[in-house]
């Protein structure tokens, strides 16, 4: 952070302020303590070493310097105890906003930073913890304590508490000097953090695939070497702060010295009484000793720090959208693409480039093109996780035309599934996954039953009343399985739908985690289905069958759009948009589109019409 106390994190989260109002009054509370102990103390040991009074006499001077102690150190123990609990409010506060806002940001964003704002919200961000339990108290007491005690000394020496006023910006220089190099080390060390981690997540994810091809051991040399500058980058981080800590200490050592010999002095010639000497003497040390702390725990915060500049950079980046739209819409019939463009990145094209289209449900839509031409960023466009740059998506309901933009995302996406070409599988059983957790409905078997496999796999689709609805989530699943050719690997298994998994569909190879992520969009009560390359990863076999479930699916009534490649997938589509990259229009003014079916992008319509235009493309 570019201040000790950023004010964007107070206003990001909640937790923190509440933190500072209560560690200041606590700050307050251990201030009184240090001011009426040294007090107390001096006055108490004074009348002993002049022999004006005897220890006994002064024992309850002494208890109650003992009792401020005691409750100075309680305080400071709460202290602490309220920090380690704020600092995890905090950073789970900020972690949250940081994962919404990263959705926010879209997959196109996710794709280039997806990786190190992964490393950010899970090692990165816990570094904040000692940021708040150390150094913020340390700072706090250097706001209130240290300005309080130096004030009661200058009531009592006014050259003492000038001398300590001398020495003190001492401190903050070298402070200075020290935490600008800190603040490289620890920048340096996130930075090779998050190399090393995004190196070993794609490892990861990659690790079959190399494997498979005998590569496996092949990073290990890059991965030992981003390694190894992470421990270069730590230790030099703990090199600084160990000079560093000795440096502050050598100049509050100084300063407590220069107050010593002053005092010495002056009660020698008897310029001082001994009560004040001694007063000033214990409140010297406490004067800079916040000062030198903050110095010393701002290097094991100095990660934190670099990680909640990290976490303002993600949450101060823009999203499309401002504001989260609330209106719902009813049964979608269509979805139409007018004049949509995206710019490619931070490149100077766009990819889609004036794409136009309709989606009509009971029908089969095939995006093709040629790579890098903007199939994918269009089915973004299509569920509304991209927001168009020029042009617009357009949902038509039994209510009329709505733009995409001003519907409430669950209400669109409760009308869709999507199956992407490596779907995201989460770790638990295969029933949990297809089923995402709720009960499946009869609608899927009936319309599955327009499948000649799905129907011969579990006869007839008809429930008597007094069948359980067990029995009737099982068939449907059966059925999905069978039309989607899942049905075969799920024989295989033991355990049947109760077989778990692991996080990406560890256990699976990728054609049979094609198929389950087919079932589970197919078991989707939506009225579009969204697919990309669906039998990317399916033999010839496989193929025809996920082909004869997507017909039947839209025999049924379901709008299917699926991102195609094979000839085969094509072919069997009932319209074919194409997609083109091309410049990026200046503005969203189009003249209206010409009616030729053979045309897939130009100008847009100045107003959609109330039904959708007939589909551009190859008609069927």
């Amino acid at each position: 952070m570019s201040k000790p106390l950023d004010p964007r994190l107070l206003r990001r989260a909640r937790a923190a302020r509440t933190y500072i109002l209560v560690a200041a009054a606590l700050t307050v509370a251990m201030t009184a303590c240090v001011v009426g102990g040294a007090v107390l103390l001096a006055r108490a040991v004074a009348p002993v070493i002049t022999s004006d009074a005897t220890i006994a006499q002064v024992l309850p001077q002494i208890a109650w310097v003992g009792a401020l102690f005691v409750v100075r150190a309680v305080l400071a123990t709460v202290s602490e105890s309220i920090a380690h609990r704020s600092a995890v409010r905090v950073i789970n506060q900020l972690r949250e906003q940081v994962l919404t806002h990263s959705v926010e940001l879209g997959p196109r964003w996710l794709a280039t930073n997806g990786t190190d704002t992964a490393t950010l919200v899970t090692r990165g961000i816990e570094a904040l913890e000692p940021y708040f339990v150390r150094y913020l108290p340390q700072l706090l007491l250097t706001a209130v304590l240290t300005p309080s005690v130096l004030a009661v000394i200058a009531g009592m020496d006014l050259l003492s508490a000038v001398t300590i006023g001398l020495t003190i910006p001492l401190i903050p220089l070298f402070m200075w000097l020290v935490g600008v190099a800190t603040q490289k080390y620890a920048a340096d060390r996130l930075a090779a953090l998050s190399r090393l981690g995004s190196r070993l997540l794609d490892l990861i994810a990659g690790l079959p695939t190399l494997q498979a091809f005998g590569r496996a051991l092949g990073p290990v040399r890059r991965v030992r070497e981003l390694a190894d500058a992470t421990r270069r980058t730590t230790m030099a981080t703990l090199r600084v702060a160990f000079l560093s800590g000795a440096v502050l200490e050598l100049l509050a050592s100084l300063s407590v010295a220069m107050v010593a010999v002053g005092v010495g002095l002056r009660l020698v010639y008897g310029e001082l009484d001994l009560v004040t000497g001694l007063a000033v003497l214990i409140l010297a040390p406490e004067v800079l000793l916040p000062l030198r702390q903050v110095g010393v725990h701002f290097h094991a915060a100095a990660d934190g720090v670099a990680a909640a500049e990290r976490v303002h950079a993600v949450l101060d980046t823009p999203a499309g959208r401002s504001g989260v739209p609330t209106r719902s819409v009813r049964a979608v019939t269509a979805l139409e693409w007018d004049g949509v463009s995206v710019r490619a990145g931070d490149r100077d094209y766009a990819a889609p480039a004036g794409l136009r289209g309709v989606v009509r449900s009971g029908t089969i839509t095939a995006l093709v093109g040629p790579n890098g031409s903007g199939k994918s960023t269009a089915a973004m466009t299509a569920l509304g996780v991209q927001a168009p740059d020029v042009g617009r998506v357009l949902l038509h309901t039994t209510d009329g035309v709505v733009p995409l933009t001003e519907v409430a995302p669950d209400s669109w996406w409760t009308q869709l599934a999507w199956v992407p070409q490596r779907p995201v599988i989460e770790p638990g059983t295969l029933r949990e996954y297809v089923t995402g957790g709720e009960s499946v409905e009869m609608a899927t078997t009936t319309t599955l039953s327009a499948a000649p496999s799905a129907a011969a796999a579990t006869g007839p689709t008809s429930q008597t009343s007094d069948e359980s609805a067990e029995m009737a989530a099982t068939t449907a699943l059966s059925a999905a399985a069978a039309a989607t050719g899942f049905a075969e690997a799920l024989a295989g298994l033991p355990l049947g739908w109760d077989t778990p998994v692991g996080r990406g569909g560890v256990g699976l190879s990728l054609g049979q985690r094609q198929r389950l992520a087919l079932t589970r969009g197919l078991l989707h009560p939506g009225r579009f289905l969204v697919l990309d390359e669906p039998t990317a990863h399916l033999d010839a076999a496989s193929e025809a069958q996920v082909l004869s479930t997507l017909r039947a699916a839209a025999d049924a009534g379901k709008g299917v759009l699926v991102i195609a490649h094979r000839p085969e997938l094509i072919a069997a589509a009932d319209h074919v948009i194409e997609v083109y990259a091309g410049p990026l229009p200046d503005g969203a003014e189009r003249s209206d589109h010409d009616a030729d079916p053979e045309a897939t992008a130009g100008p847009a319509a100045a107003e959609p019409s109330a039904e959708p235009a007939e589909l551009p493309g190859v008609a069927r």
